[in-house]
């Protein structure tokens, strides 16, 4: 029987930006995800799912929202009787500059659709979090601290007003290290522009990457057949899930 998710009361989660917010981490961990059926995803085709890991050939790859969610959960942060919705909004390789994430850009608008499909199943269902990772292609793409600022403010006010939520949850963060120690010169400018907007926004917080390791250097091995050091591994994409939530958790205690 298709289950009917009119009748459930679901806090919904925005996760968006490029691929380290998509997913790519691989590798082992100690303690895997499990799925279970309080934590769902609003996929980019408006499916809806049990949030869970996926396989890419003989690899389990994964996204920093599970780690979030198992806390979430864990926690307490999840009411008795509601149900926790990730809407996937990440694609990789996109950016302000080339293209996506303006306002009038195809992402930001599948986003925000996606954001009225989950708030509009149910009268109950309310709008949680925005976690975002982003700013490599605007990186590699040349973007000043005040480009970048500018865009990421613009959309988070965007995402704010129309949603009804001014004092709605932000948490971005850093690079992968590796990569970004390759390419300071780009990254400094982007980097500083949303923790900038962090500071600024109201109910904002950016994560460190510190001790995080790419898929190049946690497998010494390319499990996308190329060598990967600008995302990162499995086991850092779980601390990563686990360092936006404590961040989250502290702009709820402001």
């Amino acid at each position: 029987m298709l289950k009917d998710f009119t009748k459930e009361k679901f806090d919904v989660l925005i996760q968006a930006g490029q691929s380290n917010a998509e997913g790519y981490g691989f590798g082992p961990v100690e303690e895997p995800y499990q799925p279970n059926e309080r934590v769902w995803y609003l996929n980019a085709d408006f499916t809806l799912s049990v949030a869970a890991e996926k396989v890419t050939g003989n690899e389990i790859q994964t996204n920093f929202s599970l780690s979030f969610a198992d806390r979430y959960v864990k926690e307490g942060l999840l009411a008795e009787g509601r149900t926790l919705m990730i809407i996937r909004a990440a694609v990789g390789g996109t950016g302000f500059l080339s293209g996506q994430w303006k306002p009038e850009d195809p992402l930001f608008l599948r986003m925000m659709e996606l954001t009225r499909t989950a708030l509009g199943l149910n009268p109950e269902n309310r709008l949680v979090g925005l976690l975002w990772h982003q700013g490599e292609t605007d990186a590699e793409c040349g973007a000043s601290y005040d480009v970048h600022r500018m865009h990421l403010s613009t959309l988070l006010h965007l995402v704010r007003e129309e949603f009804g939520t001014p004092e709605l949850p932000f948490v971005a963060g850093d690079f992968v290290q590796h990569w970004k120690g390759e390419h300071l010169a780009i990254c400094e400018p982007v980097v500083e522009a949303m923790r900038a907007v962090c500071r600024t926004c109201g109910h904002g917080a950016f994560v460190e990457t510190d001790g995080l390791l790419s898929n190049l250097q946690e497998l010494q091995r390319n499990p996308l057949g190329w060598e990967d050091p600008i995302h990162f591994s499995r086991k850092a994409v779980y601390a990563l899930g686990r360092r936006y939530f404590e961040a989250y958790r502290g702009i709820l205690a402001e």
